[in-house]
């Protein structure tokens, strides 16, 4: 597998058919796996946090989802073969979890925008005979501070999708990989149960398509300022003077 470093966190960089491959061959197997979809956001945050760059560079699948990350990669002379948004993932793990019958646990996070109940009425709506459970945690509970008939029904599942946004996501995540489970993949997505609930709208596809989505989340939510421009301003000069890195 191709891979890179941005900020020393590890980008693998695969064609998007290379991508949905290796997710196949995680559904396959009954090893545990942890996929990130990794932005500008995601790489500046493991710039200063020790802890979240190791945890991403244990990831067995890190995919580059953010229009900056080319420019990262062009900078150190290189061509990012593709991105993923973890939205576009997620929909894709959804629908082979259902097609091969494979059982699915979100972790909700508390304070987020989608409720619980949202979130399993679009996901039956869309997947009708998906197996999927939730449990909804605070996002700075860890593994250990659940009851054990918790932690027991979310390692009895095959997909693992948890929403507290980096670096809580990836960090809880990372606590199921030892012991024995049945899960085969584990993921952080983010806000993209958001957009299958419909509380919050993506970019139109011609916008995605050229790397706008940050724009229209900033008409949408002029609050995200701070985050977009650490994203769009503050990343491309972090990747400028720090390129080589």
């Amino acid at each position: 597998m191709a891979s890179n470093f941005i900020f020393n966190t590890r980008i693998d960089n695969l064609s998007r058919q290379n991508i949905f491959r290796t997710v196949d061959s995680f559904l396959e197997s009954a090893l545990f796996h942890q996929i990130a979809t990794v932005n500008p956001e995601f790489l500046l945050l493991a710039r200063k946090n020790t802890s979240f760059c190791e945890t991403l560079n244990m990831c067995d699948l890190n995919i580059a989802d953010g229009v900056g990350l080319h420019f990262a990669f062009w900078r150190k002379g290189k061509k990012l073969q593709a991105r993923v948004t973890g939205a576009d993932l997620m929909t894709y793990i959804l629908q082979q979890a259902e097609r091969k019958h494979l059982s699915v646990m979100c972790v909700v996070r508390k304070s987020g925008l989608s409720l619980w109940k949202d979130i399993r009425r679009a996901m039956k709506k869309q997947y009708p005979k998906l197996q999927i459970e939730g449990i909804v945690l605070n996002r700075t509970t860890s593994i250990n501070m659940l009851r054990k008939e918790i932690q027991l029904k979310i390692k009895q599942s095959n997909i693992v999708l948890c929403n507290f946004g980096a670096p809580y996501q990836e960090l809880f995540l990372s606590q199921l990989r030892n012991g024995s489970s049945d899960i085969r993949i584990a993921m952080g997505v983010g806000g993209s149960f958001d957009f299958l609930t419909g509380k919050t709208k993506r970019a139109p596809k011609w916008m995605r398509a050229i790397g706008l989505e940050w724009l229209w989340r900033l008409l949408l939510q002029p609050w995200r300022f701070c985050r977009i421009w650490n994203a769009v301003i503050v990343f491309p000069l972090r990747v400028l003077l720090e390129g080589q890195r």
